[in-house]
């Protein structure tokens, strides 16, 4: 007798309901192997909604957050600088770009 078969008769005299763990294990399983067949798509699904929801900065957008971060960045430099030559040093470095 096969595995499947004695499991089955077990079952039926003990009273214990299989067939909904069976559905439940088949119906899981094609799930798992729908999604394993189908990754690739359900990937490019997802990075799409990610681009609508936070696109890519363009280039121009790039380089003016890097100024404005460049730009607090010598402004919090020549806050916590202690003299007037150190000042002048860092205005001439922001100057230069």
């Amino acid at each position: 007798m096969s595995f499947t078969t004695s499991f089955l008769q077990t079952a039926v005299v003990t009273d214990f309901p299989v067939l909904p763990y069976i559905g439940g294990a088949l119906g899981l399983t094609t799930f798992a192997a729908l999604v394993m067949l189908f990754r690739p798509l359900l990937t490019g699904i997802v990075r799409a909604l990610v681009l609508v929801v936070r696109p890519h900065l363009s280039r121009d957008e790039k380089a003016a957050r890097r100024h404005m971060r460049d730009a607090q960045l010598f402004q919090r430099m020549i806050n916590a600088s202690q003299g007037p030559n150190d000042v002048a040093e860092l205005r001439a470095m922001a100057a230069r770009g």
